[in-house]
């Protein structure tokens, strides 16, 4: 089982940029690690207060990490903590498990052609915080 881990934000934003290639990493955000060592984490960024969003960047090194309760605990902190009435996902249309994972979760999707660069499309999710209430996990 991979536990929550909180308090380190800077080493799980790095694993998560890395992971995900983001060379330029993530500015000003809050995040959450699963497992000791880091197995996977989920960073909250461009969190815009006026709106009530938030968007989400996730990333792990293994398949098993990701269960209800860690749901529960991803959710928890951008709508119950924050208060934020939607969440945003941006994942690579060719992440076919992300991209299965968000559609369950009730996740309205977007996909924009291009918006990764030159033959590479994006799909955009959009998770309210009822579709989150009505579909989320128990357990």
């Amino acid at each position: 089982m991979f536990d929550p881990v909180f308090g380190r934000g800077h080493e799980v934003s790095s694993f998560v940029a890395r992971r995900l290639g983001f060379a330029r990493g993530f500015d000003d955000c809050a995040a959450i690690g699963f497992g000791d060592p880091i197995v996977a984490g989920v960073v909250y960024h461009n969190w815009n207060p006026e709106a009530g969003t938030i968007e989400l960047s996730a990333a792990s090194s293994r398949r098993d990490w990701l269960n209800k309760r860690n749901l529960g605990v991803i959710f928890e902190y951008p709508f119950r903590q924050l208060g934020c009435q939607m969440c945003v996902a941006r994942i690579a249309e060719g992440n076919s498990v992300a991209r299965r994972i968000w559609r369950a979760l009730g996740a309205d999707e977007f996909v924009i052609p291009r918006l990764r660069g030159r033959g590479e499309g994006e799909a955009i999710y959009t998770l309210t915080q009822e579709a989150w209430d009505e579909r989320k996990p128990n357990g």
